[in-house]
């Protein structure tokens, strides 16, 4: 398979493993939810092409105007196994969360905890050198710490989501990188990042996965007011 259809393949392959997952997920609701949510957040791929990587696009898209088709599937794809994976088996059902719950001191914060990944993405955007990948991740931390200070009894399923989708990512970002072995090489940009690999997978690759996995596990549930019980 030549490298320009491999981010093509790999993001395809990525969505036909979502509709798998999505046949088990224990909330569609909530998968697909999250997906059409995690989606646009493709159309920021500008600040990552070419300052973090530049991998070959459909049609030139990504080379020519930084926008490309892949990256809507994967941003799809990825919002909606960040947010399901880690329940998959699991007997608990979300439900809503009694009103007088809803009420209480810390759960004042409760917008502003949801909003505390864009406010810390965009600031640090505009305030820092930071590589994208990085400012991104440290929004989607700080998303992950504010919603467990409001909501506690999602610490639990925040490192679960955190772990197994971080694993996920490693095998499925393995594969790839077997399948192509100079990939990380050709297209990332190795020279503004750590250089630091895991058996070949970039560290800032699972650094996003984990603190995607730790913020969209319970996004929904914040969001919804919902507990698993």
């Amino acid at each position: 398979m030549p490298m320009i259809y491999t981010y093509m393949t790999w993001s395809a392959l990525l969505v036909l493993l979502w509709g798998v997952v999505f046949v088990f997920a224990r909330s569609k609701k909530k998968m697909f939810t999250m997906s059409l949510g995690t989606a646009p957040l493709g159309l920021t791929e500008p600040l990552f092409y070419p300052e973090y990587w530049s991998p070959p696009t459909l049609f030139g898209l990504g080379e020519t105007y930084g926008f490309d088709v892949e990256s809507i599937l994967f941003s799809f794809s990825v919002g909606g196994l960040a947010s399901s994976l880690y329940e998959l088996g699991s007997p608990k059902k979300a439900k809503p969360m009694p009103g007088d719950h809803q009420l209480g001191s810390v759960h004042r914060f409760h917008v502003l905890a949801l909003s505390s990944p864009v406010f810390v993405f965009v600031l640090l955007e505009l305030t820092t050198s930071l590589n994208s990948i990085y400012t991104a991740s440290l929004g989607l931390l700080v998303g992950a710490v504010s919603t467990v200070f409001c909501r506690v009894d999602l610490l639990g399923s925040a490192i679960k989501g955190a772990v197994i989708f971080s694993l996920f990512y490693f095998v499925f970002f393995s594969v790839m990188n077997w399948s192509h072995p100079n990939f990380v090489d050709l297209y990332w940009n190795n020279a503004a990042i750590s250089g630091f690999r895991v058996f070949g997978v970039p560290i800032e690759e699972l650094l996003f996965a984990s603190t995607l996995g730790a913020l969209w596990s319970n996004f929904y549930e914040h969001r919804y007011w919902q507990i698993r019980a």
